[in-house]
């Protein structure tokens, strides 16, 4: 049975918030906003700090320092108490956090690599939502963003998550195969969360060997009822 379910999403296709209403709909935990809380708890670091860094590559000055600070005799004394949070500490504790989520079952979980880091478990049932540039550019400004925020946000976001996938998965975001499911959100919230939910139930039916007919025992030689 699948216990757990990831939603990838293109940046303003509404994926956030179609999965929080999955969550509800199955009584599942929802981590999205905890995860990121919790990540920030295990590296002692500021939220902002994950949200800024959890889904980019670090900024070549950034990697360079990192670099340095973990070579160097003062950066090894410092590195406990500066709690360094580049890309790939963030994604190692990320990856650990998905993983012990995933374990416990019971949940939905929205980006981070956890389609990729979960792709393993024959419990999980992965689904990407997408939207057209200018549904997602309308959905931003709905959300308070400037009509010139929206559209650099909707073109430079994803970016950052494909060179993050490519970095650390070595393949070209989303690598359509590894989803279950793929969805465009103009379809809206309501029909997103059914489309998905029938989805998962059609996927665990098909998953349930039938039983075998009588004539398929006899030709087996397995022994009829009386």
């Amino acid at each position: 049975m699948i216990r757990v379910l990831t939603i990838e999403r293109e940046y303003g296709s509404g994926g956030g918030e179609i999965a929080a209403a999955l969550a509800q709909r199955l009584g599942w935990k929802l981590w999205d906003q905890a995860l990121t809380n919790e990540i920030a708890r295990l590296m002692e670091c500021d939220c902002r700090v994950v949200e800024e860094r959890g889904e980019k590559r670090d900024p070549l000055f950034h990697r360079l320092l990192m670099a340095f600070m973990r070579g160097s005799h003062e950066g090894s004394l410092n590195a406990p108490r500066l709690k360094i949070a580049d890309a790939e500490c963030i994604r190692e504790v990320t990856e650990q956090v998905v993983k012990d989520a995933a374990q416990c079952g019971g949940c939905v979980i929205v980006g981070r690599g956890s389609a990729y880091y979960l792709q393993g478990r024959s419990d999980a049932f992965h689904v990407f939502i997408y939207a057209p540039f200018n549904e997602k550019v309308r959905r931003l400004r709905a959300g308070g963003k400037s009509e010139k925020e929206a559209v650099q946000l909707a073109d430079t976001v994803d970016r950052d998550r494909a060179a993050f996938i490519k970095q650390f998965f070595g393949v070209e975001w989303p690598d359509r195969h590894r989803f279950n499911l793929m969805l465009n959100s103009t379809i809206g919230e309501a029909a997103a969360v059914e489309t998905i939910l029938n989805s998962i139930a059609l996927f665990e039916k098909q998953r349930i060997p039938s039983a075998p007919s009588a004539q398929q025992s006899v030709a087996s030689g397995a022994p009829r009822g009386n």
